[in-house]
């Protein structure tokens, strides 16, 4: 572990808005991040290289702790998981959100409790549910008819599971098309409307090892307004309404999923966790009253919203090409450890760091190494005249669906990922080496 000490300046709001709360400049042009330079980050580790505030994280945890003191808050680990990340979630209160088994059983043996784990998926695997059952998970959700008897069957007639029904409300919500997962005519959950999702509850309630605790909905990714929430609320509770009518059945649990919007740019809206909270409870405790049910206790799942303002993503600039009216700077990562822009079209804000420029800045577009047209890590962006290889840039907003949606293209080796903390910087994840990648191939 090394220490990094540097003084602590804070640099101006709404240019660092947002990158981690710890982030300072205290020289023009040196940033820092839980007190640990940048640029001595990429010395140490070697670009491409995440970097991680666990300060910022474990902050993030208990704002959403304090704001939904009454609810259960589940982190969703297909944001970004590793061992510490597991650890730091135990040591914060918080539960798991997990969607394989691979997920499942680096928690578990990481020593996370399993019966604070929650198992998604819209397909799930033989292996992902004989985990499941064999570690003691605490909650299935159920995403499919065909699922029912499949998990009986694993379960047996002496066994017990609890679990929960995804539904879909019919809201649209969500940054992007691809990300939104709460409409009609979609692979995920059950429809309300068509009456799927009371036929399979129904099909739960005649399986006596199955204990339903409650109905489960994710509306999608990247949300940054309260109104598809409080929708989502008032057309679940008639369905629990109905669900009480028909069956005498009392639900405890409600969940909501998570994502919860943050902001990637300067002046870009972030979801008011205050507000939803706020009107969550509100429109629960109203919409419970008025069908004579009582109120179930709230589950969220946030992912991106814990991990994604706390990581920053590190490149090196290995080229610039001035074609016409472009200016491409390219950088030795791009989709393989990050493939949100080519998904989903997202914008990032990058900035130079390790040196002071005063050229002007002008219009360029960031671009990644791999033989892909596509591969953009941020498209007309605003960086110094001068730039130029061997430049370091740094992207904000860079802790969640990055690393975890990396892949092997061009076998380049996935990234690193760095902690960093009270000027001390330790590595999380090494970097996949070539031998890494020659191990995995045993066809010679």
């Amino acid at each position: 572990m090394t220490t990094l000490h540097e003084p602590t300046v804070t640099a101006p709001a709404d240019a660092l808005s947002v990158w981690p709360v710890s982030t300072a400049e205290p020289r023009p042009g040196d940033l820092s991040v839980g007190g640990v330079p940048l640029a001595e980050v990429a010395d140490r580790f070697g670009t491409p290289v995440y970097v991680l505030d666990e300060t910022e994280v474990r902050e993030r945890c208990r704002t959403y702790r304090h704001v939904f003191p009454d609810a259960e808050v589940l982190y969703a680990a297909k944001a970004f998981l590793c061992r510490a990340m597991v650890h730091w979630m135990a040591e914060e209160g918080l539960g798991l959100d997990v969607c394989s088994a691979g997920e499942l059983e680096l928690a578990v043996t990481t020593g996370f409790p399993p019966e604070r784990i929650v198992l998604h998926g819209n397909a799930k695997s033989p292996r992902d549910l004989e985990t499941a059952l064999r570690l003691g998970v605490g909650r299935i959700v159920i995403d499919s008819p065909s699922e029912i008897a499949r998990l009986a069957a694993a379960v047996g007639p002496d066994g017990h599971q609890k679990v929960m029904v995804r539904v879909v409300p019919g809201i649209s919500a969500g940054g992007h098309e691809k990300i939104r997962t709460g409409t009609e005519d979609q692979k995920f959950g059950l429809s309300i409307p068509d009456g799927y999702a009371q036929h399979a509850i129904a099909r739960i309630l005649d399986q006596p090892q199955l204990e339903l605790t409650g109905l489960h909905c994710h509306l999608g990714s990247q949300i940054t307004s309260v109104k598809p929430y409080i929708a989502a609320v008032r057309r679940i509770v008639g369905l629990m309404a109905r669900l009480y009518e028909q069956h005498g059945l009392i639900l405890p649990e409600l969940d909501l999923g998570g994502g919860h919007g943050i902001a990637y740019r300067p002046g870009e809206p972030a979801l008011d966790l205050t507000l939803l909270a706020r009107r969550l409870r509100a429109e629960l405790a109203e919409a419970c009253a008025a069908a004579g049910l009582t109120v179930p206790r709230l589950i969220i799942e946030p992912g991106r919203g814990i991990a994604g303002p706390a990581g920053v993503a590190l490149y090196h600039v290995l080229a610039v090409k001035r074609t016409g009216a472009h200016t491409y700077v390219a950088v030795d990562g791009g989709m393989s450890d990050n493939p949100r822009p080519a998904l989903y079209g997202v914008r990032y804000a990058p900035r130079l760091v390790g040196r002071h420029s005063t050229a002007a800045t002008a219009p360029v577009t960031v671009v990644g190494r791999h033989c892909e047209a596509g591969d953009v890590v941020a498209a007309d962006v605003e960086l110094p005249d001068d730039i130029r290889p061997g430049d370091l840039l740094a992207v904000p907003a860079a802790g969640a669906y990055h690393l975890s949606m990396a892949s092997g293209y061009n076998l380049v080796g996935r990234p690193p990922v760095v902690a960093v903390a009270d000027s001390h910087a330790r590595l999380l994840i090494r970097r996949e080496s070539l031998d890494d990648i020659r191990s995995r191939d045993v066809g010679l």
